[in-house]
């Protein structure tokens, strides 16, 4: 097994202090860069073998450039911003980092449903200015408050997180319907299948956890708004792009629909005037679900894994 120059291009979102870099370091040369724009990829590269990114983009002049390089590891699970012909016409092998985070956002997406269901935040808020001191009764609602035992819970997508999501929502008494473009071959006790414009239709709650594709893009349209309950609430922890956003901010603001969650955006960083960011009755975290400490050290373990597995010469999740 060789020691490698080890070229960490964007390791800020992975590890901004509060890990340690060791598993890597023990297998090379290890330089880390906390961000790297596109036109310095070629020059922070150079003869290094192996490069882990996880935004940080490879397209078809970038990977022919670089003659040494073998490997590359993303840090993600997610791989489109490797050009994958490019890469294999080169002969570097790309490994990504499946499941890595599924528990964590599964999570999110009931920090989000809650979130509009009790209004911690807002009732706090109330409380620490002074309202429950001056209020005349023990207790006092400045929402209405939802209880989610009996709800219908829409998840569209049934891979490890949507199935992490059914489980998590049925603990609370809901309801579980499903969409998803290849149903389970194994038994899924307590979840009902169903079109995907009938998700729409019934569910209190809906939740995305699907991929982007062209048959995706654009997902929650206008036209599926329309037939969602008044009451209903769309959850998005997947991409951005699955959701009309200007759509969703109209619906929003019409009150066509009670709320929405959302973790992702179409354009991430967002531009100022994306109107979800205006939108009433929206709960918008910046691309976090992923990023709980613990599924970030299994995140970086597997990604030490997957290099060593390589450098053995019995490379693992390889990107086919």
């Amino acid at each position: 097994m060789f020691s490698p120059r080890i070229i960490i291009l964007d390791g800020q979102t992975l590890n901004p202090g509060d890990l340690s870099w060791a598993p890597l370091e023990a297998l090379g040369d290890c330089q880390v860069y906390p961000r790297t724009s596109p036109g310095e990829m070629r020059s922070r590269i150079g003869d290094a073998a192996v490069a882990i990114t996880n935004k940080a983009p490879f397209d078809r002049d970038l990977i022919p450039s670089l003659p040494e390089l073998k490997y590359i590891g993303v840090t993600a699970t997610g791989y489109n911003i490797i050009d994958m012909d490019a890469a294999r016409q080169c002969g570097v092998t790309v490994t990504n980092v499946p499941a890595y985070s599924t528990m964590s956002v599964a999570q999110t997406v009931f920090a989000h449903l809650l979130a509009h269901t009790h209004h911690v935040e807002a009732h706090t808020s109330s409380v620490t200015v002074g309202d429950w001191v001056a209020c005349p009764d023990f207790g006092y609602r400045n929402f209405p408050l939802i209880e989610l035992d009996g709800l219908t819970l829409g998840i569209i997508g049934f891979g490890q997180i949507g199935r992490a999501v059914a489980r998590i929502g049925a603990a609370f008494g809901m309801t579980v319907i499903a969409h998803t473009r290849t149903p389970p071959k194994d038994s899924q006790p307590g979840v009902r299948f169903v079109e995907r414009d009938a998700v729409f239709r019934e569910s209190d709650v809906l939740t995305l956890h699907c991929p982007l594709t062209s048959e995706t893009e654009g997902l929650v349209s206008a036209g599926r708004l329309k037939l969602m309950k008044p009451s209903a609430i769309v959850i998005n922890t997947s991409r951005g792009g699955l959701v009309d956003e200007a759509a969703l901010a109209g619906a929003l603001n019409s009150r066509r629909i009670a709320g929405a969650g959302v973790d992702v955006l179409s354009t991430e960083p967002p531009q100022a005037d994306n109107p979800l960011l205006s939108a009433k009755n929206i709960t918008i975290t910046p691309h976090l679900a992923w990023a709980t400490q613990a599924a970030r050290q299994r995140l970086l373990n597997t990604v030490a894994e997957n290099l060593q597995a390589f450098l053995n010469g019995r490379p693992q999740n390889v990107v086919r």
